[in-house]
């Protein structure tokens, strides 16, 4: 039986697409297909006449994934908004139905798919469906990444309760260092957090020094890093 998961953030710029492209690596590693999808994805470059998804890229790249990129990245602007605004400022609708049917596709081809959203859960795909909606619609749990900092405590909570209130499975956290500042916040809220939720910290990532935001630890390292037996029940 194929599984799915959504990768989703508290913020924009906490790391989603960088522990997407280590796990999609490990799992490859461990001898899994590996499917990617990025749905939408906002703020791409013009590169020879066509948008170009960098995330999206980096996904197919980590996960070796070999469906199109017209699958794994369907819907791609060139602002960098949330796309139901980004999609309305061209004069385009986002279909998810098209989304989900290009979802299904991708994951019947492949033991494991990671779909990574942008932003947060509360980010609006339509003015009135956003990727909570998504995830609940395709079935599918979520890793939520949080940056390791301060104000992540409030951040994670909130998106743990609507992901709740949504009635969706959360498998855990990830707090991702994305800076090399070490504060007293980022020393402790793993500690706090463990008090405050039930819902289960997969890894504490340091940052990493790279030339992009999304490289994958050098081999070895992110599986050292990533508490993949809680996730394993999932892959069965």
């Amino acid at each position: 039986m194929a599984c799915s998961i959504l990768i989703t953030g508290t913020d924009t710029g906490v790391g989603k697409t960088f522990v997407t492209c280590n796990l999609a690596a490990l799992l490859r590693d461990l001898g899994y297909r590996i499917g990617v999808m990025k749905p939408v994805e906002t703020g791409c470059s013009e590169r020879d006449g066509q948008l170009y998804p960098e995330d999206a890229v980096r996904l197919k790249q980590a996960s070796g994934c070999g469906a199109p990129m017209e699958k794994i990245c369907p819907y791609r602007f060139v602002e960098p908004l949330a796309p139901s605004i980004a999609a309305e400022r061209t004069g385009d609708r986002i279909d998810i139905d098209h989304l989900l049917k290009v979802y299904e596709e991708i994951s019947s081809e492949h033991d494991v798919t990671l779909i990574e959203g942008a932003g947060g859960l509360m980010v609006p795909l339509l003015p009135s469906f956003t990727y909570a909606d998504f995830a609940r619609s395709a079935k599918l749990p979520l890793i939520v990444v949080a940056a390791n900092r301060l104000g992540a405590i409030n951040h994670l909570m909130l998106t743990l309760e609507h992901a709740l209130c949504k009635e969706l499975k959360v498998i855990g956290y990830v707090l991702n260092c994305p800076t090399d500042q070490i504060s007293l916040a980022s020393e402790t809220n793993r500690e706090v957090l463990a008090n405050l939720t039930g819902v289960p910290c997969l890894a504490e990532l340091p940052f990493v020094a790279t030339a992009n935001s999304a490289s994958v630890f050098p081999a070895g390292q992110f599986e050292k890093e990533f508490a993949l037996r809680l996730i394993e029940p999932f892959l069965l």
